[in-house]
């Protein structure tokens, strides 16, 4: 377990990542991310779980909180997951292997979503509110875009590592209380990336699913 083998792991699915932006991410594939987006709205409408709107007008109603939120969809939810594996890993934990496993395999899962089914998220759609855009931060610069892909709603992906990591923290947590805070950090990411009109509820559900499944298989 050499650290030019972890990083080769990582840099391959980051690179897995960024070929299937490149491969959607133009004119084409913007119009019909957007035409996958309408149609998420239209099947969480028959369904009954459009609640996106809802949520977003509760949470501009405080300026600071919506800060919070767009920090933690930004930086902190990516953070955690990242802190966790590499301490996991300095410290030569027997868990680290699934624990990385785990979250290699809910990265990876999606791509075949991105590329078949790529989709806008609700902030650019009607009716929904940009709550970083609102903050001054474009996170459509053409300077940050090359690192991610904009298109890539559904499934999840912060859902998913919120899972998967969530998950782990509860095993290793010495108490009741522990367990039930790091079992509740999935709903409350699920929480933040709808408040901040990024993923339809839809989106989490199925991130959420995927984050399951990547820790069953890797087991």
């Amino acid at each position: 377990m050499t650290r030019r083998r972890e990083a080769a792991i990582a840099l391959t699915a980051y690179a897995a990542y960024l070929a299937v932006r490149g491969i959607v991410w133009n004119d084409r594939g913007r119009a019909r991310a957007l035409r996958n987006g309408r149609s998420i709205v239209a099947v969480e409408q028959r369904l009954g779980i459009d609640s996106e709107p809802r949520v977003q007008a509760i949470a501009v109603r405080a300026p600071r909180f919506v800060d919070l939120l767009n920090v933690s969809y930004a930086a902190g939810n990516v953070a955690l997951s990242v802190g966790w594996l590499s301490w996991l890993y300095r410290c030569g934990d027997d868990d680290y292997r699934r624990e990385r496993r785990a979250m290699a395999i809910a990265f990876t899962s999606a791509l075949p979503f991105f590329l078949a089914f790529p989709t806008a998220p609700p902030r650019k759609q009607e009716g929904f509110v940009d709550t970083l855009a609102s903050r001054g931060i474009d996170i459509e610069h053409p300077l940050l875009v090359r690192f991610y892909n904009p298109i890539a709603a559904m499934p999840s992906h912060h859902v998913a590592f919120a899972v998967v990591t969530g998950a782990g923290l509860a095993t290793r947590a010495d108490s009741v209380a522990g367990r039930i805070m790091f079992r509740t950090y999935a709903p409350l990411i699920a929480f933040v990336v709808v408040a901040t009109g990024n993923h339809y509820v839809l989106d989490a559900v199925v991130g959420a699913a995927l984050g399951n499944l990547a820790r069953r298989l890797a087991r």
